[in-house]
């Protein structure tokens, strides 16, 4: 699984899941985040250094928008600790009492997690108990 989190808002604003950690991955991920926010150039996507994300296909692909690319140290998960929070919560409340036969199984129930319940309902401290959706509407 790819995802791209919006710092500001907490927000899954882009994903993709696959049988393996590919470079295509990551971009279905990216570009599905770029689309869906309209982003401008500039926009910083931080990482860690795994290949799929150090590789020549992605590294192209943010340079031709204009994207500035960010990685954490190798072996260092403070650096992307949003990134392994979110995880951490969706294997929680999800993932590990989940028994999902396929693999497409697996895509639509983290598809309704992320897309009813993540982004406009679920409250994070850190945004004041708000959801992501929520901060983001007061947020601009």
């Amino acid at each position: 699984m790819s995802v791209f989190i919006d710092v500001h808002s907490r927000k899954i604003v882009g994903w993709a899941m696959g049988r393996r950690m590919q470079d295509k991955l990551v971009t279905e991920a990216f570009n599905q985040a770029y689309n869906r926010e309209k982003s401008n150039e500039g926009v910083i996507v931080h990482t860690d250094q795994g290949s799929q994300y150090t590789g020549a296909r992605f590294q192209d692909l943010l340079r031709r928008k204009k994207c500035k690319s960010s990685m954490s140290r190798k072996g260092n998960p403070y650096y992307n600790a949003l990134m392994e929070a979110f995880y951490k919560t969706l294997k929680r409340e999800l993932v590990n009492d989940a028994h999902f036969a396929t693999i497409e199984q697996a895509q639509l129930e983290i598809f309704k997690y992320i897309e009813t319940y993540y982004n406009p309902r679920r409250l994070h401290s850190a945004l004041g108990y708000l959801s992501p959706v929520e901060f983001e509407k007061n947020s601009y």
